[in-house]
């Protein structure tokens, strides 16, 4: 498989490079050459099939031969050690938990996979990587975790001041090892900002070997695929078209999800559920994408104004708008409207949902209206994550889970910083 650049200005290249790169010497996002479908054999009898199963048929034509097959095996299957349960919440509404692995997010899949794939191209690699991402919330702790102690990757990471949860800041600033938090004065966009700067500097990159860990990097965005399939086989008894409400902030997720749909997985509809970031729901009613500056809110991990995945989305439909409009639906809510799905969950179907998994529930709400279908929303990351959102609607304690309460009285190591300049005599030193 060969992968190209999307602002076509580069060579194509090798699956290897393609995650040691990040993006494309001309900043382009990599696509993969072809997107061959799965027999309908395979999805006839997905249920008989474990999750390493799956996994390994659906991203196999991406990477073999460059990673042998058994070799790949094992990645997919140190990935997946954890469940990721449909849990019904009416006749017409399930949700589809993501938030089963180490740091209790839906990035743990994407980190995990990775970080094992770089691990493995690094082992014939003389010179360390750095790996450097931007994150609004779950990235930063998802990666820090995956690519802790991979031997020959250093880990920086950048976090806006203030506009993360104190248990999201823990789980990117305690680890230490080959892990480094910055602190940045400013919101996530400015953090992206950053990280492709540095990415365009000749200075930089001809010292460090740099790479991303966001969404942007292919093999962090492709085994999101697999959260569908999962939940496919899972519903496939139902006998019922089934849609996806995705909460979508560098819309990476859904992205792969249409990626799930290429392969031939009965998908019926998407909906990116939004919040007041709200840059796609207005491309989807004018035809016109103008990125602007992001709103922090309550669903932190989704306060992105220039989603970078959204290319892709274009070139998964041809960069034909009305192909793309069959196809995906996109509407945005308020921190009030999350507010109040969060509360009508909990006391209409007793269940406890974070921020960004009560937008997603919106979403199949608002699709519902006027559409027959199952709608499966993404929970994509543990309530207590957020705990003084949701204990504040729910006026409930919420348990703390392990995972975090092993992170609460760890100290924070972070250094802050409020320019491109900062970042870079910081990566130089």
């Amino acid at each position: 498989m060969k992968y190209y650049s999307l602002n076509h200005k580069a060579p194509k290249t090798t699956f290897a490079d393609a995650v040691v790169r990040g993006l494309a010497p001309d900043k382009g996002l990599y696509f993969p050459e072809s997107i061959t479908p799965l027999p309908s054999s395979f999805f006839e009898t997905i249920e008989d099939k474990s999750n390493t199963e799956i996994a390994f048929e659906a991203i196999k034509q991406f990477i073999v031969p460059e990673i042998p097959e058994t070799i790949l095996k094992t990645i997919v299957e140190d990935t997946l050690s954890f469940d990721f349960p449909v849990v019904e919440i009416n006749e017409n509404i399930s949700t589809l938990e993501l938030f089963h692995g180490p740091t209790m997010a839906f990035k743990d899949v994407g980190a995990r996979f990775m970080a094992r794939c770089l691990g493995y191209f690094n082992k014939t690699n003389p010179n360390e990587v750095t790996v450097l991402v931007a994150t609004s919330g779950d990235t930063g702790g998802a990666v820090a975790n995956g690519f802790l102690g991979v031997k020959g990757v250093n880990v920086v990471i950048l976090y806006p001041s203030g506009k993360v949860s104190d248990i999201q800041e823990k789980q990117l600033t305690t680890l230490g090892q080959n892990i480094k938090a910055l602190e940045v004065d400013g919101v996530f966009d400015d953090c992206q900002d950053m990280v492709k700067h540095a990415f365009m500097d000749k200075e930089l990159t001809d010292r460090l070997q740099l790479t991303s860990a966001n969404s942007i990097n292919i093999a962090r965005w492709l085994p999101q695929l697999f959260y569908y399939m999962f939940a496919y086989k899972q519903l496939k008894s139902k006998h019922k078209d089934i849609a996806f409400s995705v909460p979508s902030g560098n819309f990476g997720n859904i992205c792969a999800g249409m990626v799930a749909q290429k392969l031939g997985l009965p998908i019926k509809h998407f909906i990116a559920a939004n919040n007041a970031n709200n840059t796609v729901v207005n491309y989807m009613s004018t035809q016109l994408y103008e990125p602007k500056p992001s709103i922090q809110t309550i669903s932190n991990a989704m306060d992105v104004g220039n989603p970078s995945n959204f290319i892709r989305i274009q070139e998964l439909h041809d960069n034909d708008f009305e192909a793309l409009k069959e196809n995906l639906s996109s509407y945005s809510y308020t921190d009030n409207e999350t507010r109040t799905a969060l509360l009508e969950l909990y006391k209409t179907y007793n269940y406890i949902a974070d921020p960004h998994g009560a937008v997603g529930y919106l979403g199949a709400k608002t699709y519902l209206e006027h559409n027959d279908v199952h709608v499966v929303f993404l929970e994509t990351a543990h309530p207590t994550k957020f705990l003084d959102v949701v204990e504040d609607v729910i006026e409930k304690n919420v348990s703390l889970p392990s995972q975090i309460e092993a992170i609460m009285h760890k100290e924070k190591a972070a250094t802050f910083i409020d320019s491109y300049e900062d970042l870079k005599k910081f990566l130089l030193k």
